[in-house]
């Protein structure tokens, strides 16, 4: 009997080698460039784009450009698209690698939100394993040596669970890679996810397609759920989505705990110096007015567990400015004297 491999390890997507196997999943309203870069300064192994609409891509849409840029720190990236034709599918994966130059393109075959799936896209995919065998063929075809890889739900609600065969579909088509969100389209994000459902796929997957890997998403919260759902579903990955917002730190520490079996906490300090920094880029791309807006919920979520959290919160979501985020947080009495918030530059504040 063969020795299982250590839970943090190298992962290949086709051609494409990774060093580690703690990802960043595409997270919509949070893992844009200014998100992802705080995601990979903390250890993120791959990062992945909100879900971009192929049809948007198509019709070269203007605000799908914020969405497909790079980070500065991201050496290799992978870009979600969702849709449900396969030849608007192929052109948008054409424009993309010709645009942006990802290292992955990635299909959302998972997402419930009835605004997407009653579009034929989302998790609709994940129960029309033809038309996901036909657009994962047509993206193939168009892709040259860029890996294809495909996130799926279990299935449409409890009587339908269509993940193999979906899971199927994708792989013959050309797919090099699978995840699983292990809920099904009608439980949304509410309930458990189903681990087990994911062990079964990584033993299909494993069985009869060596080579293509299983990553697995679905509550995962702290380090400890990482290890856990490695350990019992012997995936090849782990995908942190809700988990990483305003915690980009759970990546590093995620590393530590398969690596050394600990971690410690992040002082308050540095998380809400790191939510400051993806304030900074997001002011580049957006401009202060739309980045201040955005960073409401953002430094909310950095502010979990702090204490004078709720107080700090109330202050947080009333401010539209970076000088007005600056005054909030040097005046709590954990952040005085944080160099960088009072000795910040102009250069944050300007226009791009």
């Amino acid at each position: 009997m063969m020795d299982k491999p250590p839970l943090y390890h190298p992962v290949r997507i086709g051609p494409l080698a990774l060093s580690g196997n703690i990802f960043l999943a595409p997270v919509a309203g949070y893992s844009d460039r200014a998100f992802r870069s705080l995601c990979i300064e903390y250890g993120a192994s791959f990062t992945y784009t909100e879900m971009v609409s192929s049809e948007a891509i198509t019709r070269d849409c203007t605000k799908t450009s914020l969405l497909l840029r790079r980070a500065a720190e991201e050496t290799c990236y992978a870009v979600q698209l969702f849709g449900s034709d396969p030849s608007r599918m192929a052109d948008a994966t054409e424009r993309v690698i010709d645009q942006v130059h990802p290292e992955c393109i990635d299909i959302n075959a998972g997402c419930p939100v009835p605004k997407v799936v009653k579009t034929g896209a989302g998790s609709s995919l994940t129960r029309d394993p033809q038309r996901l065998h036909a657009i994962i063929s047509a993206m193939v075809n168009r892709a040259g040596s860029i890996p294809i890889t495909v996130k799926i739900r279990s299935g449409w609600d409890d009587s339908k669970l269509s993940w193999e065969e979906a899971a199927r579909a994708a792989i013959e088509a050309g797919a090099q890679a699978i995840t699983l969100h292990p809920r099904t389209r009608a439980q949304g994000y509410e309930g458990r996810a189903n681990w087990d459902l994911l062990s079964n796929l990584a033993s299909l997957v494993h069985s009869n397609y060596p080579g293509i890997p299983v990553f697995g998403s679905g509550d995962l919260f702290k380090p400890e759920d990482a290890q856990r759902m490695l350990d019992h579903t012997g995936c090849d990955a782990v995908m942190f989505a809700r988990g990483a917002t305003g915690n980009p730190f759970i990546f590093h520490q995620t590393r530590l705990l398969l690596t050394t079996g600990a971690y410690e906490d992040i002082p308050a300090k540095e998380r809400m110096s790191a939510g400051w920094k993806e304030l900074g880029i997001l002011v580049e791309d957006l401009g202060e007015e739309r980045a201040c807006r955005e960073m409401r919920k953002r430094f909310c979520a950095y502010s979990r567990g702090i204490e004078g959290g709720a107080e700090l919160r109330s202050s947080l979501v009333l401010a539209s400015s970076c000088a007005e985020y600056q005054s909030i947080l040097t005046a709590h009495s954990l952040f005085q004297g944080m160099t960088d918030l009072a000795n910040s530059t102009p250069s944050v504040y300007n226009e791009p």
